[in-house]
């Protein structure tokens, strides 16, 4: 089991910036991927950006070029520095922390943390 904490979430207009914090209950490095998807009303859960243990980004493609997933071990805390900010980055935004057993995902999720971006 690990407990994720999002925070950094908050009210931006568009153009703005915000950078979001996950921190973990013990090491991060144990995970195979840490990441942050996000759900607007109405819509299903969605990838945002993820990083691997090696340290490997991947991002979807509405965020590529604007935000920055990163890690630090030391700290069991991971990032998400989001620039550019448009409306439809209206979100609650998930912390996520994967392994990955003989095929299956195991995924633990953090409470959320709300982004709300005005035009």
């Amino acid at each position: 089991q690990v407990q994720l904490v999002e925070s950094g979430g908050g009210l931006v207009q568009a153009g703005g910036s915000l950078r979001l914090s996950c921190a973990a209950s013990r090491s991060i490095f144990s995970f195979n991927a840490m990441g942050w998807y996000r759900q607007a009303p109405g819509q299903q859960r969605e990838l945002v950006a993820a990083v691997t243990r090696d340290g490997s980004p991947n991002y979807a493609d509405s965020v590529k070029g604007r935000f920055t997933i990163s890690r630090d071990n030391a700290k069991n805390t991971v990032y998400l520095q989001m620039n550019s900010l448009k409306p439809e980055d209206t979100a609650v935004y998930y912390c996520n922390a994967k392994n990955m057993l003989f095929g299956s995902s195991y995924d633990y999720w953090g409470q959320g943390t709300q982004v709300t971006v005005s035009s």
